[in-house]
């Protein structure tokens, strides 16, 4: 069952009610749609795009250090973990880094304003745009109801893919001079893939023990991550296999 708002973070900003995030969301679909259409010629924007990719390698390595360092202090459990909804040093720890982590999936939105301003339309797909803008009201309800717990896990392990991720698109943006150092691409899409796997196991396993966090949001999870998994599957297979042939 799904759990009451948490009053340590229901008053945050951007949690404290639906309407904010689903206007920022209303935004980005807009400018998803009719970017494009308003976009006269391609913007190299070479400089902002390595300042942006290298902050979000920053924020990234941040978050998968507070995540792993509370966790391993409050000793989590990575099997069943309730949310400590005490307003303990490290209850509060554990949800700070959680609404940072919320947080970062709205600035991770500018990933398609860049693309769409480069005139890269062919990279916005629907994997792209359902990813992005479904990790906002994930994010949005787990910070609300469960700031914490489980939730950890998800939080740390897609920080530490997206360390390797802004990295890989921080060289990018160094042009094409790097694009033989970026061999390893395929790489980070199996890392990726590796990531929903431990991701679906890990909240799969709690809906068959008995384990005191909602099964709501755990079956939530696995089935969202069930999706990505076969969307990014289709991905790695349409790019790296039918690519190459």
């Amino acid at each position: 069952v799904f759990c009451s708002p948490d009053p340590r973070t229901d008053p945050w900003p951007l949690v404290y009610s639906p309407v904010p995030i689903t206007l920022i969301f209303s935004s980005y679909l807009s400018v998803v749609a009719l970017g494009p259409r308003c976009l006269r010629r391609r913007l190299e924007l070479r400089a902002a795009l390595l300042a942006y990719n290298l902050a979000m390698v920053a924020l990234a390595s941040y978050m998968f250090y507070e995540f792993l360092v509370t966790s391993v202090l409050a000793n989590y459990s990575y099997l069943c973990q309730p949310v400590d909804y005490s307003r303990s040093e490290l209850g509060m720890r554990m949800a700070r880094v959680c609404w940072w982590f919320f947080f970062s999936k709205v600035i991770e939105l500018l990933d398609t304003v860049f693309l769409i301003l480069r005139k890269k339309q062919e990279q916005v797909t629907f994997l792209h745009v359902y990813h992005h803008g479904s990790m906002l009201f994930n994010w949005w309800s787990g910070v609300k109801y469960v700031p914490g717990g489980q939730a950890f896990f998800i939080g740390m392990l897609n920080s530490f893919v997206h360390i390797f991720m802004y990295s890989y698109y921080a060289l990018a943006a160094l042009g094409p001079r790097m694009r033989r150092h970026l061999w390893w691409k395929r790489y980070l899409t199996i890392l990726q893939l590796c990531q929903f796997v431990a991701i679906a196991a890990h909240s799969s396993y709690n809906l068959f023990t008995e384990c005191p966090f909602p099964d709501g949001f755990n079956t939530a999870v696995f089935l969202y991550i069930l999706s990505l998994l076969a969307l990014f599957l289709r991905f790695y297979c349409q790019t790296y296999v039918r690519g190459k042939q």
